[in-house]
């Protein structure tokens, strides 16, 4: 593998045209203490397959990283194997959190150009990596707390996954659990700080605001929070933005900032197309969810109407159910996925709707304050 640093130029578009087209997810890169252990735990728990290796073997000195995936969702699991260095000192100060979400792009030199000309924190300049399958081009940028974007662009790439890795076969491939890819990724901030970042991604990355719930919306008895929801000018990357609210008691996001110590990811939402299926599945290999009180089931489809799924099972397993204007969405959060309560997973199915669970929120987050008042954090 050869690293090659690309020469850039500004260039300046017009301001109604989308300077950062992003095509999707490409993968989410998480620092865990152990990744061996990690990528078993998610093959295992959640019905990954083994993709791609990186490590001593492959000339990777200083870092493991196993790469796993489902359908179009792809993790990356690194661990460093040794102290002293960013990664160890990211798991010592966060536990297992997400590092990088990394976007599709055509261009990763124009997007790094387009992000950083218009006030972006440069994480990675442009640089291209090179091995016999072709090339693959990346570039970064710094976002909340220690969470990066990188801007992936694979149009010369015939390989595995990227140059410096090699595939990963593995005996042991345990059945899908039905995980098609990756519907938003919300971050937690800190007091004060969702507008200001809803700025940076308005302003240096084109994304727009097009949902907001204030503290009226996303309360309880107990605590409450506020959120905005970002998205990429073509709709097909979004990332909703928390932050505290005043409330009686500590809210799941001061929760979330205590234990992560920082800002972060608080949950990746992958979507399915059958979430009855997946979820039975998830909770036959081990995975817990939040649960959900059979009184919001007494009413709910006075709320949302008519829907194509039985309400039995939905309600056995605790998914909750909303409808917006566009049609209705099921979904499902689990518990913590490590021993600080932190990151989690939403499971989601969408039926036509758009929106995030909007009527949800009451039950949702008197759910997650039975679990931090069990931890004795509320």
């Amino acid at each position: 593998m050869s690293t090659t640093t690309v020469a850039t130029a500004n260039n300046t578009t017009e301001a109604n045209i989308d300077f950062l087209p992003l095509h999707g997810t490409d993968y989410v890169e998480f620092y865990v203490g152990n990744a061996k252990q990690a990528a078993h735990f998610y093959k295992t728990a959640f019905g990954f397959q083994s993709l791609a290796y990186a490590g001593p073997e492959t000339g990777v000195m200083d870092k493991v990283s196993y790469v796993i995936r489902q359908n179009q969702l792809t993790f990356v699991l690194t661990t460093p194997l040794r102290s002293g260095n960013e990664i160890a000192a990211h798991v010592a100060k966060h536990g297992d959190g997400v590092k990088f979400l990394a976007l599709k792009v055509d261009d990763a030199t124009d997007a790094w150009n387009q992000t950083t000309m218009r006030g972006g924190k440069s994480y990675l300049e442009p640089v291209i990596l090179k091995d016999d399958k072709g090339e693959v081009v990346m570039s970064g940028i710094h976002t909340y707390g220690e969470t990066v974007h990188l801007f992936i662009e694979r149009k010369n790439y015939d390989g595995i996954f990227m140059p410096g890795f090699r595939e990963w076969k593995s005996t042991y491939n345990p059945v899908s659990g039905g995980l098609l890819y990756v519907d938003h990724c919300v971050g937690n901030v800190d007091w004060n700080q969702m507008n200001p970042w809803v700025k940076f991604y308005e302003d240096v990355m084109g994304f727009k605001n097009i949902l907001t719930f204030d503290d009226k919306d996303i309360s309880t008895e107990y605590s409450a929070l506020m959120s905005k929801v970002m998205s990429s000018g073509n709709g097909f990357v979004k990332f909703p933005i928390n932050e505290p609210a005043k409330g009686k008691k500590k809210s799941q996001v001061e929760e979330y900032l205590d234990f992560y110590d920082g800002e972060g990811v608080q949950h990746v939402a992958i979507a399915t197309k059958n979430i009855v299926e997946t979820v039975k599945d998830l909770q036959s290999r081990g995975i817990e969810f939040l649960k959900i009180p059979a009184s919001y089931y007494a009413d709910v489809l006075d709320r949302v109407g008519k829907i194509d799924e039985d309400l039995q099972p939905l309600s056995e397993l605790g998914i909750l159910i909303d409808r917006d204007e566009e049609g209705y969405l099921l979904q499902i959060f689990s518990k913590p996925l490590q021993d600080r309560p932190t990151l989690f997973f939403e499971i989601i199915q969408r039926k036509g709707a758009r929106s995030f669970g909007k009527g949800n929120f009451k039950a949702l987050f008197e759910a997650l304050e039975r679990e931090q008042d069990a931890r004795g954090n509320l």
